[in-house]
Order: structure tokens, then sequence, then C-alpha cells
């Protein structure tokens, strides 16, 4: 077999698209539902741990006394829940695009 039929038979010209060398094409809803929760979850996390952090230093540096609740209220959270509204149909519209190639 030549060179140029091996690429060709990976290669179907769909242009499914990558994201970190994951390739974007084939979950089913459950994997998309996952993923999209997912990158949430890890939204939320990093940035109150960057917020409890920055706070941590704002009141020792300054002598402030903030509420550490108000990382996850006013940061966490809406971080958390605009990834998560981003995510849903970026991922939902890769399902169903999978769904109507099939």
């Amino acid at each position: 077999m030549r060179s140029a039929d091996r690429t060709q038979s990976f290669d179907d010209g769909r242009g499914a698209g990558t994201v970190l060398g994951f390739p974007l094409d084939g979950f089913s809803l459950f994997q998309s539902l996952l993923l999209s929760f997912a990158a949430a979850f890890f939204t939320f996390f990093l940035t109150t741990f960057v917020a409890i952090i920055s706070l941590l230093v704002w009141n020792v540096l300054g002598g402030h006394n903030v509420n550490f609740a108000d990382t996850y209220r006013y940061v966490g959270l809406p971080a958390g829940l605009l990834v998560l509204v981003v995510a849903l149909p970026y991922f939902g519209a890769l399902w169903i695009r999978a769904k109507m190639r099939k």
C-alpha cells in the first residue's frame, strides 16, 4: 500500500477538530454532559483556589478582614456557571453533529 493510500484512509475529510490533541468527534450524550460538567467543576475549584490565595494575601498585607466565603460566591460560582453555559451548547453541538453524520 502506498503512503498516500494509508493517509487517505485515516483522513476522510470530515474536518473533526481536536482540543489539546483529543479528537472532538464521536462523543455520546453522556460523554458530552460529563465533559461539560467536568470543565465547570474544574473551573469552579481553580478560580476559587486562586481567589482564596489572592484574598489571603490581600487580608494579610493590607490589614483587611474580608470573608473567605465571598470567594465561592463572587468568583468560583460565576466562573463555573459561565463555563457550564458555554460548554453545554458546545459539546451538545458536537454530539448533534456526530449524530447527524451517522
